[in-house]
């Protein structure tokens, strides 16, 4: 049986637009994905801290003594501030750069496993032990160890680590001989570890032995004067780890949804959202609308047993347009600008209620029609 090939045109009642091309189609996979999980360079160095408030230049000044010194360090921050730039750049301008730089999460290590993971441990010692293994004690002999998320350990293992803080030896689990280590430690976390001291959930003689120099990273939304600075060094970096992202330029109307964004994430958010508007934007222009559909709001976490510090003062109406803001956007986008189902969405009286609430907080319809276009693009 034979069949026959037969070709008919088809008229399609639409036209595909070619127009929209984005960035994303000339990046290579290899490339996206080295981009997608970038971490901190292993040689980053103090050129790699990019500040121009004038707490994080001092902080820098003092890394830099640090550095010079090989006393522990611990480096306080919220996810993404750069606690590990900080460490790593310590490391690299001090006198033990030419030796190993070790960087372990405390908190991701299975508590069966932690001896293990810190001090190594001998053939035999458990169940899977089949070799030798070396912990990251004795990994980082010679050089620098980082311990990030330190506040995360047990009391049971801040004892055994306080030990080899205090003595300079450690014992392998399943090993019969003490092994002598020398490392500089350099520990990072977020937690207030004063306060866990003061309530019996971390050890006070360990605190001591590590919080000797002590950097406190402040958050992205605290560091006026840098937000913009670093989207252009960010945006450089990404120009040279892909060609296809070079030359990319944010216009004023951008930066302005850059500048409103409270960035809970810090750095880190901002460089994984520049890389989401970087991919979908056409040509060298990350427009509004780009950044717009690459930004996340992230609702607040709401804890109303809270003690507000008054100690310092603090400015309610920042705080008033931060809870907002994001809530009138959103009425405005999921109603396409109209302000009269926007305000019964929100509760409010009237349109001309919400237009004062929009003047107040520095809103207009256009933000509204671009988080509009953005929903509409997520659905």
């Amino acid at each position: 049986m034979r069949f026959a090939l037969i070709r008919q045109q088809v008229d399609i009642p639409f036209e595909i637009a070619a127009e929209y091309v984005p960035a994303a189609s000339e990046i290579s996979t290899a490339s996206l994905s080295n981009i997608a999980l970038q971490a901190t360079p292993i040689n980053a160095a103090f050129d790699n801290i990019i500040p121009r408030n004038k707490s994080m230049l001092l902080l820098k000044q003092q890394a830099q003594v640090l550095a010079q010194k090989l006393v522990p360090v611990l480096v306080y921050g919220e996810t993404g501030t750069g606690k590990e730039l900080f460490a790593r750049a310590i490391h690299n301008a001090g006198p033990r750069s030419d030796k190993p730089f070790v960087a372990i999460n405390c908190g991701a290590i299975p508590a069966e496993l932690i001896d293990s993971t810190l001090f190594g441990h001998k053939k035999g010692a458990f169940t899977g032990a089949i070799a030798d293994r070396l912990g990251v004690f004795q990994q980082a002999d010679g050089g620098t160890l980082f311990l990030d998320e330190f506040g995360e350990l047990t009391a049971d293992v801040q004892v055994r680590l306080l030990r080899v803080l205090q003595e300079g030896v450690c014992t392998p689990v399943g090993g019969a001989g003490e092994q002598r280590v020398d490392v500089r430690l350099i520990a990072a976390t977020h937690r207030n570890l004063i306060t866990d001291v003061a309530e019996g959930r971390f050890r006070e003689d360990l605190f001591y032995r590590v919080a000797v120099g002590v950097l406190h990273l402040p958050p992205l939304r605290r560091r006026e004067g840098d937000l913009l600075l670093l989207c252009d060094a960010l945006l450089a970096t990404l120009g040279k780890q892909d060609a296809a992202l070079d030359g990319k330029k944010i216009p004023p109307d951008a930066k302005n949804l850059i500048l409103s964004h409270t960035w809970s994430g810090n750095v880190r958010e901002l460089q994984a959202t520049l890389v989401r508007a970087a991919l979908w934007c056409q040509g060298d222009t990350i427009e509004q609308k780009d950044m717009a559909g690459a930004l996340f709001e992230i609702p607040a976490r709401t804890d109303h047993s809270a003690i507000v510090d008054l100690s310092q003062g603090v400015d309610i109406q920042r705080l008033l347009c931060m809870f907002v803001r994001p809530y009138l956007q959103q009425a405005l986008a999921q109603t396409a600008g109209n302000k009269t189902r926007a305000a019964k969405l929100l509760g409010l009286k009237s349109q001309q209620t919400l237009s004062n609430w929009m003047e107040t907080y520095d809103i207009d319809t256009s933000v509204g029609t671009i988080f509009a276009i953005h929903s509409a693009w997520t659905k």
